[in-house]
């Protein structure tokens, strides 16, 4: 990150990583702007570190996204450091995500971060420097059963970042990847509450295969353990700090159990692979 022009922008910074982030950015002597939907939450962070500035935006509306970026745009002084870290999961099987649902959370994961990072460009090509670095996941890299329309999102943050790294190198500007494992935070907490009653709702032939993936899931899970966030808000500012940061970085739990063999294997192998992870290996109803 610039030593000179020290704006910061985060998303998601009302809790988890975004959050974080945000204050190890503010510790570090950077201006930042912390941007989030619940206004309440800002404002305790706020009140917690000077250097935060406080602005309530709600992601999943692309007109409070637009006005937001014309904020952005309109600034004397360019943020030349843009930390994508909004977004949050749903489940259920495909057959049991409503268009709207999906549609809602690609507005949060993607759209706005495209949006966003675009309102950023002009600034960061201007002085020839900036970094932005965006949040994805170790699902970006692979789907978990019933955590499809998520990853789709989290993949095409991969692509985006792929694509703009190399577009936007010749201009002094850096796109780094963070690729976190599960984190113990409200994010779970957020899935469920949005995902809502999905065992009343779904059709009776998914139920046994619901039970079975939860019973894998669980026993996947049930060695692992859980860090908090503080360690990958560590991680993107050090990245974000770095002179020659690497494009992409990796932590946390189920890198070494899933990620990296799915990066080992081919198709064929990863599939059954992770049918038998999950728990769906020759399931039949």
């Amino acid at each position: 990150m610039e030593t000179g022009l020290k704006t910061a922008l985060v998303t998601g910074a009302s809790s988890g990583i975004g959050r974080e982030t945000a204050k190890l950015l503010a510790q570090a002597g950077f201006q930042v702007i912390a941007a989030a939907r619940r206004q309440e939450r800002l404002e305790s962070l706020t009140r917690e570190l000077p250097g935060i500035i406080p602005r309530s935006v709600d992601l999943s509306q692309p007109q409070d996204v637009e006005d937001f970026c014309r904020e952005i745009r309109d600034r004397i002084e360019p943020i030349t450091v843009l930390i994508n870290s909004a977004g949050y999961s749903i489940r259920g099987g495909l057959e049991d995500v409503s268009p709207e649902a999906a549609r809602r959370l690609f507005e949060v994961n993607l759209f706005a971060l495209i949006r966003i990072t675009q309102a950023c460009l002009p600034g960061m090509r201007r002085f020839r420097q900036g970094t932005i670095i965006n949040l994805s996941s170790i699902v970006g890299k692979f789907a978990f059963p019933f955590s499809g329309v998520y990853a789709a999102a989290k993949h095409a943050v991969e692509a985006i970042s792929d694509s703009l790294r190399l577009e936007v190198r010749p201009f002094g500007i850096r796109v780094i990847t963070i690729r976190p494992g599960p984190i113990a935070s409200e994010f779970n907490e957020a899935a469920t509450q949005m995902t809502g009653d999905l065992m009343a709702r779904t059709d009776p032939d998914y139920k046994p295969i619901y039970e079975a993936y939860g019973a894998g899931i669980g026993k996947l899970f049930s060695s692992l353990n859980i860090p908090g966030p503080e360690g990958i808000a560590q991680l993107i500012v050090q990245a974000g700090l770095s002179p020659s940061p690497k494009p992409v970085y990796t932590s946390g739990p189920l890198v070494e159990e899933i990620l990296n063999p799915r990066m080992q294997m081919n198709d064929e192998e990863f599939d059954w692979f992770l049918s038998e992870k999950t728990g769906l290996k020759d399931r039949k109803v």
